[in-house]
C-alpha cells in the first residue's frame, strides 16, 4: 500500500463467508446518531482493502451531515498513514484496538499506551502454560511513531498481510523496551479456542486479550479496548456512547459494541461477521464487499431502503 493507492490499506486478499451478502434493511426508524463508529478490515473496507466510492460518499454525506465519523482499527501505527488515507485525513482514529489514538486533522496523538517486556513475557509464558508452544511477533511500542517501521516476526509465524517485516528468531523478537501489542499463532489451536484458553489464565489487570479473524489472538497492555479507545474520541466531540452507530465484524469489536449498545446507542454487525458478533447484536447490514456500511447510512440518512 502506499501513496499511490490512497484509502488502500494491506490486505489479505480473501473474502470470508458472507463478505457479499446483502441485507434487506426495512425501516430503520427515526433514531439518528450524532456520531459513526466503524472498525476498518471486514467492516468498512472490501476485501481488497479498498474505500469503495459508495462508502466514499456514505463517510462524506455523514460528514455533510454534521456526524462525524471515527475509525476504529486493530491496525498500529506503522500503518498510520493509510488509515488517514481511508478516513480522508478527518476527524479521529483510533489505532491498536484502542492503544494509539490520533486526530488526524491536527496531527495530534491522543493516547498511546505500552506494555512493559516483563509484562508481556509473563503473560506470553501463562498462555503457553495452557495452549501449548506459540509463534509471536511483535509492534514495538518505542517505534510508534514511524509508521513504515516493520513488524518484529518470529520464523514461521505466517504473517498475512503482505508487508516488510523483521524476521528474527523467538528469543530475539521481544524488543528491550514496551510493547504495543503482541500477536501469538498456535500451530495446532484455532483463533477461537487459542482465544478461550488465554482468557482462563490472563487477567484483565495483566493485559487484554482478543482476536480480529486473522488466524492469531493479540495480547495488549491492561484496559485497551476499542471501547476505551473510542471514548477518548467520544469526549473530544461531546457525544456519549448512547448516541454512537457503530459497525463491525470480529470479536475486537465486541467492546465497543457492547458499551455503545448498553448505553442505548445501535451497534450493527456486517454479513460476514464472526458469530460472536453476530449474537452481541440482533442489528445486521451487508456484507463488506457490498458495502455494508454505505447501504446502511445511506437508508438512515435518506430514511429509505437502499436498492441493491
Amino acid at each position: 500500500m502506499t501513496a499511490d493507492r490512497p484509502g488502500v490499506l494491506p490486505s489479505t486478499g480473501t473474502a470470508g463467508a458472507g463478505a457479499d451478502d446483502v441485507v434487506e434493511l426495512g425501516d430503520l426508524g427515526t433514531w439518528r446518531p450524532k456520531l459513526v463508529a466503524s472498525d476498518l478490515d471486514g467492516t468498512l473496507l472490501t476485501s481488497d482493502g479498498e474505500v469503495s466510492p459508495r462508502t466514499r460518499a456514505a463517510l462524506t454525506a455523514c460528514w455533510d451531515a454534521g456526524i462525524p465519523v471515527v475509525g476504529v482499527t486493530g491496525r498500529g501505527p506503522r500503518l498510520f498513514d493509510s488509515v488517514r488515507a481511508a478516513l480522508d485525513g478527518r476527524g479521529i482514529a483510533v489505532l491498536a484496538q484502542g492503544g494509539f489514538v490520533v486526530d488526524l486533522e491536527r496531527d495530534e496523538v491522543l493516547r498511546t499506551v505500552g506494555l512493559p517486556r516483563e509484562q508481556a513475557t509473563a503473560v506470553i509464558e501463562r498462555i503457553e502454560a495452557v495452549a501449548g508452544e506459540l509463534v509471536i511477533a511483535v509492534e514495538d511500542a518505542a517505534e510508534q511513531g514511524e509508521v513504515h517501521s516493520p513488524l518484529r516476526v518470529q520464523h514461521g509465524f505466517d504473517w498475512p498481510y503482505p508487508e516488510p517485516a523483521h524476521l528474527l528468531p523467538r528469543h530475539q523478537v521481544l524488543p528491550t523496551g514496551a510493547v504495543l501489542k503482541v500477536f501469538l499463532r498456535s500451530q495446532t489451536l484455532g483463533q477461537d479456542e487459542l482465544l478461550a484458553r488465554a482468557r482462563q489464565v490472563v487477567d484483565p489487570v495483566q493485559a487484554e486479550v482478543t482476536h480480529a479473524g486473522l488466524g492469531f489472538i493479540e495480547v495488549l497492555p491492561p484496559g485497551i479496548t476499542k471501547a476505551t479507545g473510542l471514548a477518548i474520541a467520544l469526549e473530544r466531540y461531546g457525544v456519549g456512547f448512547g448516541d454512537v452507530l457503530v459497525f463491525g465484524d470480529m470479536p475486537n469489536d465486541l467492546p465497543m459494541i457492547e458499551a455503545v449498545r448498553t448505553a442505548g446507542g445501535r451497534a450493527v454487525a456486517v454479513a460476514n461477521a464472526h458469530p460472536a458478533v453476530r449474537a452481541a447484536t440482533p442489528l445486521v447490514t451487508s456484507g463488506h464487499d457490498v458495502d455494508g456500511v454505505a447501504r446502511y447510512l445511506e437508508a438512515l440518512l435518506d430514511g429509505r431502503r437502499p436498492g441493491v
